[in-house]
């Protein structure tokens, strides 16, 4: 016989006591029962004897409860098992465990439990590798199965909702061979059964269990037992019987006759340990809700009507209505399902010092309680192997941050691969089921999990390559002003004379800002240097360009004038060189501001040339005035090195032409290979391109036309004359 069911039995039988002691709750009533497990209760007429329950108790009286039933009252005092299988996989949520198996009873305990949790678990994204049923009178072929399917699985965490002798076959069928160390998360069909005094190779289950509470008077009830009082009942008898292995009735063969000396406060099992009568509390409780059910039924506020009928259906109506607080503190109430409220505590099995199993409560779980909210734990948890760490259950590792989750093909969702997140996406958390791209300036970090701004890349002023640009730019105008000292100093020799010096002393102050003009590049571009740069290259340039064709043009007028009758030179003049140069470079400054008026060039962010960095420039604005400014340039150089070209075969006399041709062949060829180089060059590089073709040029320029003259004036003096400049030998030396 089940010693925890007697007590149970008999902690009803205390609560009817109770009641028909209380002159508030159904006055001059008197009523018998019997119990089923778990809280069912069954309410007989007095003389009615139902020999599967057993009518404990040999009362005589009245009948008071005046209706016969055919089953059971069902008073739920235990939560639902929905509500008990949602707690276990918040539960199982609460430790990370996404990766379990699980085991039922086949019956309808385990069957309509596991399905609820099955559920339950899919909505909190919890994996179920394997679900398995069996029942203990099954072939034992079906539990080697059950068993070696455990065995073989990863899944390193189990939840069972078992029958307590459910649990215990299988344990036993586990150690016949080798098993890794699972984890058991149990249903409150075992885990609070102090009949199961072991825990075979599994370790520190923990599961929920209904809570305890001591009933105030029930030990001592359940311990005022005599053997005349045993007699009474037949199940009173066996129980007497079996604890002090005697007989009272001296019927039993072979026993000793029971001689009055067996004192029942000396043992120690299930029917007298009141430490933990959780079950024993629910019938309590129970026992209480019908008696408060029928109260309400044939009860007014005076007296009750003893000769009511009523039926099943009406005190299950009345029971959804019932609140009250028993006499140990529980408030006992029901929902519109005829269901408590939710209330458990988390159940650790732990060993202690001595080698007995005790049920420690870790903490407790309250469906009332806010979502996220309802389980709090508050003691130390034993684990499997006597750990203190909790253990891990998962098919596959948590993806960190950076990657992202990608189920395997056939596999259920919590068996993944980790993927990288792809080139400029990130994720910031675990588990990340996608990656996000960063905003359009940011960038991710190494480890992908977060957005850093992108570096913005310029030609600055402390770039090694800009300090070098800015050292030839300075180099050159310095050089440039000091050749015009030089030419001023020697203003009146004759080879400043013969070759314009009004155009050179000119030219020589546009090649000086065309050397200064580079250094508009360098530097973070703003509105103003952007405008600057571009259209004070362009004019610059037109000015430079428009001197050297003045001189190629005057260079053609004076071997014109040589000849008998020519007037030539009276049509270009000082004043008709001063105003092609001024015409040249207006018709430039009137193509730069109708460029600026339109679409002028502005800083730009360009985020397409790099990913990981943006590239600050100056956008042109309008492509059609950036290449206008140059076409126009290039037109001027390519008509000044044609006639400068044609004029190369002139008598040595004039034979600067030469050095025209030259310096428009670099300029141009400078010009001519800069397209593609400003084209393809990347980032920073095309402003540096930029500056090195104008830097080119202007050393072209001013080399071919000046240094020449200025070796003769510094190093050659005495060639520095008329007669050596009109003298053909002389011309060939040079």
């Amino acid at each position: 016989m089940s010693f925890r069911e007697l007590r149970n039995a008999r902690a009803m039988e205390f609560a009817i006591h109770e009641i028909n002691n209380r002159t508030d709750l159904l006055p001059g009533i008197t009523s018998s029962s019997c119990s089923c497990s778990r809280g069912r209760i069954c309410f007989y007429t007095i003389n009615e004897y139902d020999e599967n329950a057993g009518s404990l108790w040999n009362s005589t009286g009245d009948c008071k409860l005046h209706y016969m039933v055919q089953k059971c009252v069902n008073v739920q005092t235990i939560p639902s098992d929905h509500h008990q299988a949602a707690a276990l996989a918040k539960l199982v949520k609460y430790f990370g465990w996404t990766w379990i198996g699980a085991v039922r009873s086949d019956t309808d305990y385990g069957n309509y439990g596991m399905a609820a949790f099955l559920k339950a678990a899919q909505e909190e994204g919890i994996c179920v590798e394997y679900s398995e049923s069996y029942y203990r009178t099954q072939p034992r072929s079906k539990l080697e199965r059950v068993a070696n399917v455990i065995r073989r699985s990863t899944a390193r965490v189990v939840v069972a909702f078992l029958h307590s002798w459910d649990v215990l076959f299988l344990w036993q069928e586990l150690l016949r061979k080798p098993l890794p160390p699972l984890q058991w998360i149990g249903s409150e069909g075992w885990i609070i059964q102090s009949d199961i005094n072991r825990c075979i190779g599994c370790g520190g289950p923990i599961g929920f269990g209904v809570p305890r509470s001591v009933i105030p008077g029930l030990r001592e009830f359940l311990l005022d037992l005599s053997p005349a009082q045993a007699l009474k009942s037949p199940l009173l008898t066996e129980f007497w019987e079996s604890s002090f292995s005697c007989s009272l009735t001296g019927s039993s063969g072979g026993a000793r006759k029971c001689n009055g000396s067996e004192d029942i406060r000396a043992l120690q099992n299930t029917y007298t340990d009141t430490s933990q009568p959780r079950e024993s509390n629910l019938v309590y409780k129970a026992t209480y809700a019908i008696a408060h059910a029928i109260h309400g039924v044939i009860c007014n506020d005076t007296q009750c009507d003893k000769s009511a009928k009523f039926t099943p259906w009406q005190i299950l109506d009345q029971l959804k209505r019932v609140n009250f607080t028993t006499k140990n503190g529980y408030q006992v109430s029901f929902d519109a399902n005829g269901d408590p409220v939710a209330a458990y505590e988390l159940i650790n099995w732990q060993v202690n010092k001595d080698g007995y199993l005790n049920f420690v409560t870790v903490g407790h779980y309250d469906s009332s309680r806010p979502r996220g909210q309802e389980l709090s734990l508050n003691g130390v948890i034993i684990w499997v192997g006597g750990q203190t760490q909790v253990p891990r259950s998962v098919c596959s590792e948590s993806c960190p941050a950076g990657t992202r989750k990608a189920v395997q093909k056939g596999k259920p969702v919590c068996c993944f691969d980790c993927i990288p997140c792809a080139e400029g996406e990130i994720s910031n958390k675990t588990d990340s089921l996608n990656c996000m791209p960063c905003p359009p300036e940011f960038w991710p970090n190494t480890q992908q999990d977060i957005c850093l701004p992108k570096p913005v890349e310029f030609l600055s002023w402390d770039d090694t390559l800009s300090i070098i640009l800015t050292v030839f730019s300075i180099a050159g105008a310095i050089v440039a002003v000091s050749v015009a000292a030089v030419f001023y100093k020697h203003r009146a020799s004759p080879i400043v004379r013969a070759n314009n010096s009004e155009l050179s002393f000119l030219l020589l102050f546009s090649l000086t800002l065309c050397f200064l003009c580079s250094l508009t590049f360098i530097g973070q571009p703003s509105e103003w240097s952007c405008m600057l740069r571009h259209t004070a290259f362009g004019i610059t340039f037109v000015l430079c360009i428009s001197c050297v064709l003045g001189k190629t043009i005057v260079v053609l007028m004076a071997f014109r004038a040589t000849l008998p009758g020519s007037n030539a030179m009276k049509w270009f003049g000082p004043p008709q060189q001063r105003l092609s140069v001024l015409t040249f470079t207006l018709i430039q400054v009137l193509i730069c501001t109708l460029w600026l008026a339109i679409s002028p060039p502005l800083p730009f962010k360009n985020l397409k040339q790099y990913k990981e960095r943006i590239i600050l420039e100056c956008a042109l604005g309008s492509a059609i005035g950036f290449w206008a400014v140059l076409g126009y340039i290039g037109f001027l150089a390519l008509l000044c090195f044609i006639l400068a070209f044609l004029a190369r075969k002139l008598p040595d006399n004039f034979n600067e032409a030469k050095f025209i041709t030259f310096s428009m062949l670099i300029f141009c060829a400078v010009w001519v290979t800069f397209i593609p180089a400003y084209v393809s060059s990347p980032g920073k590089f095309t402003v540096a391109v930029e500056i090195f073709a104008i830097l080119a040029s202007s050393f072209g320029l001013f080399i071919s036309i000046f240094a020449p003259k200025c070796f003769i004036i510094m190093f050659r003096p005495e060639q520095n004359t008329k007669k050596h400049l009109m003298g053909k030998a002389t011309s060939k030396s040079l």
